[in-house]
């Protein structure tokens, strides 16, 4: 683990902020984002938006602000208008919408999301009955099932798993969110090997590395830490679970905010530690607010643990790549 401290001065009373890193964005996020920018540079406002883009109330709002315009449904979207896939990915039929409202289409689904997208087309291609780990109404969820609803049956944590029934127990296979809890969802993996002795992994771990990576840095603070303070939004999987596993971990408290604005100062007693990450949706503005706002209450010294590098980044959606390379080389051309 590594530590580096940020301020000279010692904090009164050996009170320290252990800053979490990797935390904030990820690839996927960072690309979706950057990518409802250069739309709205590229083609002026508005660009529909089918759902939140990522699920940040701040990133959505600023885009809002921006010219963006975020739909629930493709039938909002007026004909012959642009649309914008969420990070989270959309099932099949929504393609078909969109097609059939002649509505130009960019697709800023994250790239590890299209990869259990392919999983499931895959599997269910080979008749494989595909048990999907994940959270019940999650836009994820709903957009892996719709690439194959018959093959495709939710369990929705350890609990649902007495309830599965399978066509074939030797052709099943599991897949999952990719912004769970690593923890829960192998304990769901476990009970479904218990149940279901052939139950085959998926080629390559379907929790995305920066899911992992917030988690492992959150335990490696968690028993350290009498309060944990996760930036994120309530509607933010991934941000939910930082808190549950700061709890696991053996953090005296944690507690989920959208921004320093949502700190309850009572939250401080008897405090000399507090944790600090945020999900991966969370821009680095929003915990540098919340570092500027425990700083005049003691909280100066700022210690970094550190679990991993990284350096993954995704380019944009094609359809956008396209459109910015014919402008380029129309401008080159004058």
């Amino acid at each position: 683990m590594e530590h580096m401290t940020a301020t000279s001065r010692p904090s009164p009373a050996g009170k320290r902020v252990l800053l979490a890193a990797p935390r904030g964005y990820c690839a996927g996020v960072d690309r979706a984002v950057i990518a409802v920018e250069k739309a709205l540079e590229q083609y002026g406002a508005p660009i529909y938006v089918r759902h939140e883009i990522v699920h940040n109330k701040y990133v959505v709002q600023t885009l809002e602000k921006k010219g963006a315009i975020f739909v629930d449904r493709t039938a909002e979207v007026p004909e012959g208008s642009i649309v914008m896939f969420s990070a989270h990915g959309v099932a099949p039929v929504v393609h078909d919408e969109a097609a059939q409202r002649n509505l130009a289409t960019i697709d800023a689904t994250c790239p590890l999301v299209t990869k259990v997208h392919k999983e499931a087309v895959r599997f269910a291609g080979e008749d494989y009955d595909i048990l999907l780990i994940g959270h019940d109404g999650h836009e994820e969820v709903i957009g892996t099932s719709g690439e194959a609803p018959d093959h495709i049956t939710l369990v929705d944590g350890p609990d649902d798993v007495a309830g599965v029934e399978v066509r074939d127990e030797s052709k099943v296979v599991w897949l999952s969110q990719t912004t769970l809890s690593v923890d829960e969802t192998m304990e769901t993996v476990d009970k479904l090997k218990e149940k279901f002795p052939l139950l085959i992994s998926p080629p390559s771990d379907d929790i995305c590395y920066a899911t992992q990576n917030r988690q492992i840095a959150v335990k490696q603070m968690g028993s350290d830490a009498d309060l944990v303070i996760v930036v994120g939004s309530k509607n933010s999987s991934n941000s939910v679970r930082l808190v549950e596993v700061a709890l696991g971990a053996g953090a005296g408290a944690a507690h989920l905010v959208d921004s320093a604005d949502e700190i309850d100062e009572s939250w401080l007693e008897g405090v000399t530690t507090v944790g600090l990450t945020s999900g991966a949706s969370v821009p680095e503005v929003l915990v540098e607010g919340v570092l500027e706002w425990l700083a005049p209450r003691g909280f100066e010294d700022v210690e970094i643990v550190k679990s991993a590098e990284e350096s993954i980044t995704f380019s944009l959606p094609k359809e956008l790549r396209r459109d910015l390379r014919a402008e380029a080389a129309a401008m080159a051309a004058k």
